[in-house]
């Protein structure tokens, strides 16, 4: 397992970044953890459908995130809130899409990057698909998609990386493998010792990493994408974190894991990791930490008004997002919708 920042903050390889930039992914991280908090409050309060929460994954999602260059594309799941937030997709359309409006999975034309996927490993195809457009297109781009360690047992995951790897296109696959497909391990889902070993069987370069090391998950997932963007092919990474929250707001983790795994995996947060590397660096204090807090809970505050501030949809957009020009059929349902809406009679 691959390796720069070990548990205790201490660097056991180079730092493939200045700490300039620790700096600024330390404050996404934070950021990320506070988006997640919130939006299990969210759904307690009944404002958020189902939840799912990533507590605990930060560094796997900000660092891969950090690696993609503005125009690749970034292909994730309904987990992957921190990640796609570090590429660029807003934050409100991250709340809107949980607060089941489909206008939040409409993110800016210039953002290279798809809606959250909810289909466990169904994505993953999307991905290869665009891999091989801008393999055919020439355009020296790449696509990174992530999902969690339960979609490697669909059949989707097979028939991307097949594909992937017989055309070799510019795809990184990435794996948060997080220790549970909702409540089943990894050692109950699959007789591979790792994950990162089923790429070989596809015949494409695969590494396993430290999840929970911020600097680890950045280098790897960089060489990746420098790989896939010279014509050298797709690669899998397995990211080896830990899902300290559980599944999702509907999901009662002591059912299946006790108190002295998850004190464990605690022990190796992510946040805590970074923070004390930067303070050996001299780059860290209280009053810096407090102000990053400061700064997160007013940006997911105003994400979460500005969600909630926008009127409601109606039925009229259920079909205006269809088509470029509606079906006659398509038309007379919408007078229909509509009348209901207003109460008019047709």
């Amino acid at each position: 397992m691959q390796q720069i920042l070990d548990a205790t903050g201490t660097l056991v390889g180079d730092s493939p970044i200045r700490v300039e930039l620790v700096k600024r992914l330390y404050r996404a991280m934070l950021i990320g953890r506070q988006y997640d908090r919130k939006s299990t409050s969210l759904q307690r309060q009944g404002r958020l459908a189902t939840y799912a929460s990533f507590e605990g994954q930060e560094a796997a999602q900000v660092g891969a995130a950090a690696a993609l260059h503005p125009d690749d594309w970034l292909v994730a799941t309904y987990r992957d809130a921190a990640a796609m937030w570090a590429h660029g997709y807003p934050m409100d359309l991250l709340f809107l899409g949980r607060m089941g409006d489909e206008r939040g999975g409409c993110p800016p034309p210039e953002v290279p990057c798809l809606p959250p996927s909810i289909t466990v490993g169904g994505h993953m195809i999307h991905a290869v698909g665009i891999a091989w457009a801008m393999k055919l297109q020439d355009t020296r781009r790449a696509a990174l998609t992530v999902f969690g360690d339960g979609a490697t047992s669909e059949g989707d995951f097979h028939e991307a990386m097949n594909f992937a790897a017989v055309y070799e296109l510019p795809v990184v696959f990435f794996c948060q493998n997080n220790g549970y497909a909702i409540s089943m391990a990894v050692a109950d889902q699959t007789k591979s010792e790792t994950i990162a070993g089923k790429g070989s069987a596809y015949g494409m370069e695969s590494v396993q990493v430290d999840g929970n090391d911020l600097l680890a998950t950045y280098a790897v997932t960089q060489a990746a994408l420098d790989r896939a963007k010279a014509g050298q092919g797709p690669t899998l990474i397995e990211a080896v974190t830990y899902r300290i929250g559980p599944h999702t707001t509907n999901d009662d983790p002591t059912r299946y894991r006790d108190e002295e795994e998850e004190h464990a995996a605690r022990a190796k947060d992510p946040l805590s990791r970074v923070q004390q590397f930067l303070t050996s660096e001299g780059h860290w204090s209280p009053e810096w930490e407090q102000e990053l807090w400061r700064e997160a809970e007013e940006l997911v505050g105003k994400a979460v008004q500005q969600a909630e501030a926008l009127p409601e949809m109606g039925p009229d957009g259920v079909f205006s997002g269809m088509f470029a020009e509606l079906t006659p059929p398509l038309e007379a349902q919408r007078a229909v919708a509509n009348a209901f809406d207003t109460g008019s009679q047709l």
